[in-house]
């Protein structure tokens, strides 16, 4: 097992072990099962003080995932996770109902209307507070393994990607992890974007104006091994004598946090007739989201798969998402009792489906052999880890 403070660098094993969590808001209970259902093999093979952040050299997060990125990576007093993966979930049912609070009735449907064409849906403002709140002054360079949190900058128009990499060459990215969670999470028309100044220790000032990074990267899995090829093209020496092209040396673990795909919600017909507000609401969702989101997801899927397929190291990746939601299921917001306890349902079910890969050219997630399930594969991974 590797360091507690520490992953050990990848060449003790000569192999990069690389996890990516999707974002999807209140569906990050989903991914939350799927991570206590790692974790819990992790524990049955090294001991019950075994945590996601000894096995893996890189763990990243967008959004949603990004904040169960810093929960899992973040110290506590002990110098050890600050959070088990088998208590986000709790975390999720505690805090969801706060962070997104439902108007019920017409007169709700009414208030949440108004609310939505004159500013964000929700404040933001419980949620601020309880991620500072746990996370503390804890920085970027805290982390106990490395990781790497996308955002976007609304003000400088490009994606602004918090990775602990980066920490040394650009100081002002050492950000508070609640600075940087809270811009991760700070989806359009949802939650309102997060400003906030970073001073480095040589007294230089960067100023971020920061809005979801679901909108660059809600599938972070690509940047994750991006990033990770720059460490090797600079010849970081953790990664000597691995080469940038290697991917038999990456053990990758992507979990999505579900998609309403086959639901099949919008057509062309339906969409014709839209302006810019019926873009923004549309039946209670908000197409243009679901659209970068679920796209944004898919392009990543399909490179990364294609790559892995193409090198013959497709055993070395696996993806963990479910296409097949409908309904409340796919809201990012409804955090209703009787919706987050379905959530955690759906992420036990998903544990027992048989493992899948996209098809490259229907873009659906197929079984790729029978009697192989999500569960069983988590167990084969821990083993290599």
């Amino acid at each position: 097992m590797a360091s507690v403070v520490k992953v050990q660098p990848p060449t003790d094993g000569n192999i990069i072990t690389i996890l990516s969590i999707d974002g999807g808001g209140v569906r990050g209970i989903i991914a939350a099962t799927i991570l206590a259902s790692l974790e819990s093999e992790l524990e049955e093979l090294d001991g019950e003080d075994a945590r996601l952040a000894d096995y893996f050299d890189v763990i990243g997060g967008t959004s949603t995932g990004g904040l169960v990125t810093a929960m899992l990576t973040a110290p506590n007093e002990k110098n050890r996770p600050l959070f088990a993966a088998k208590d986000i979930r709790s975390f999720y049912l505690e805090h969801s109902p706060k962070i997104f609070p439902q108007k019920r009735g017409l007169w709700g449907r009414v208030r949440n209307l108004v609310k939505s064409l004159t500013g964000p849906k929700y404040d933001g403002k419980y949620l601020h507070g309880l991620i500072k709140d746990k996370l503390g002054e804890a920085r970027l360079h805290d982390t106990l393994t490395h990781v790497i949190i996308p955002t976007f900058d609304i003000e400088r128009l490009q994606p602004t990607i918090f990775s602990s990499y980066e920490v040394v060459r650009s100081p002002c990215l050492d950000a508070r992890l609640s600075d940087i969670c809270i811009g991760t999470s700070a989806a359009p028309t949802y939650l309102p974007p997060h400003c906030f100044k970073n001073q480095d220790d040589r007294g230089c000032t960067r100023e971020f104006h920061l809005i979801d990074g679901s909108v660059a990267a809600n599938n972070p899995v690509l940047v994750a091994i991006a990033q990770v090829s720059k460490e090797i093209a600079n010849a970081n020496p953790d990664f000597f004598p691995i080469g940038a092209t290697n991917y038999g040396r990456f053990l990758v673990i992507s979990i999505g946090t579900g998609s309403p795909k086959r639901e099949r919600k919008y057509n062309a017909k339906m969409a014709a007739k839209w302006g810019t507000l019926d873009w923004l609401l549309h039946g209670g969702s908000v197409p243009l989201v679901d659209v970068f989101t679920t796209a944004s997801a898919d392009m990543v899927d399909f490179y990364i798969s294609a790559t892995f397929q193409a090198l013959h190291f497709e055993d070395n990746y696996l993806r963990i998402h479910d296409d097949t939601l409908t309904g409340k299921d796919s809201s990012v917001d409804i955090a209703t009792k009787e919706n987050l306890e379905n959530l955690v349902r759906i992420g036990e079910r998903l544990l027992k489906k048989p493992v899948s890969r996209v098809n490259l050219e229907t873009g659906i997630s197929e079984p790729i052999a029978k009697g192989i399930t999500n569960a069983d594969a988590l167990k084969r991974f821990a083993k290599k880890l």
